[in-house]
């Protein structure tokens, strides 16, 4: 880690700073706890207010970044424990893993692997293989973040390891996703409009109380606020909307009008009532999102 970090004072603009720098690596941290590029947005979103309340009383911080990675990890596992409550399928093994709180690895397989790959690690295995193979972090940081022993993060970290390999070795038969309707009909129907630059349409399907986050920039609530947002669309050029899944999620995915072929280079969330759009999460300004997130194209309807 970056020495000049020990010691920050307790001032926000320093902290903002730091915050706007650390944001991509923090949520490639929380997107692979968590399974899901968005879900990981959520939980960074919690642990960042979480920090910026908490620094002014934190006294002298030696290493700022180890305390923010640690404020996400716990922030993390919260998220882990509401959702293992909600879905009430937690095992034996992952409840106290989740309350308890070295050969080198094979970076190809950690690398290769997916969101989905990473969640069929046991809590504590998937911190310490994030932490360490996917960021970087050295031994003692990792100790320092997870709040494990040293003998527990490297046996935590022998076994993920080992598991990342058999998993690598298992086929891969699942099916592919597809986008369902009715979502299909209600993106192809804001698609079509939005590449048109009809924005008056679109403007009318917004909902009276519709609200609008541009992530990591601004949030807007109800229709004439919202209205704004399009106008913003309508100055630029670098965008061509193709429907597909986000994560699994239906999802607008922004590509480059002079390059189709290329990869996204962002995406957007929709959410509906009764064939009105009801909110708008736009990843233009938070576009290491779509680095982690698992992206398809509806072929059908690009």
């Amino acid at each position: 880690m970056n020495a000049t970090l020990a010691g920050l004072a307790a001032t926000p603009q320093p902290l903002d700073a730091l915050l706007k720098s650390l944001r991509p690596r923090l949520h490639r941290y929380c997107a692979r706890m968590t399974g899901s590029a968005v879900d990981g947005e959520d939980v960074l979103q919690d642990a960042l207010l979480k920090a910026v309340s908490a620094f002014p009383d934190a006294g002298p911080v030696a290493n700022v970044e180890a305390w923010l990675f640690r404020i996400a990890h716990n922030a993390a596992l919260d998220f882990l424990r509401r959702r293992a409550r909600q879905e009430n399928n937690r095992s034996d093994e992952d409840m106290g893993l989740i309350a308890d709180a070295s050969a080198s690895a094979d970076s190809r397989h950690v690398a290769a692997a997916s969101l989905r790959t990473f969640m069929r690690l046991p809590v504590t295995q998937r911190s310490c293989v994030i932490l360490m193979d996917v960021l970087g972090h050295s031994l003692e940081e990792v100790v320092a973040v997870t709040g494990m022993t040293l003998p527990a993060v490297k046996a935590a970290l022998h076994r993920g390891r080992a598991r990342l390999r058999e998993i690598a070795d298992e086929p891969d038969d699942r099916p592919l996703p597809v986008l369902a309707e009715p979502e299909r009909s209600l993106l192809a129907a804001y698609i079509d409009r939005f590449n048109a630059r009809d924005f008056d349409a679109l403007r009318n399907m917004l909902g009276e109380n519709v609200r609008l986050e541009l992530v990591s920039h601004l949030r807007l609530n109800g229709r004439k606020e919202v209205s704004s947002y399009f106008g913003n669309y309508a100055s630029i050029s670098d965008w061509r909307l193709v429907a597909g899944l986000a994560d699994g999620r239906p999802a607008i995915l922004v590509c480059d009008p002079g390059n189709l072929s290329a990869p996204p280079a962002y995406f957007i969330l929709l959410r509906w009532a009764d064939g009105t759009v009801t909110g708008i999460r736009d990843f233009r300004y938070a576009r290491y999102i779509i680095e982690s997130a698992d992206i398809v194209v509806d072929h059908d309807t690009a």
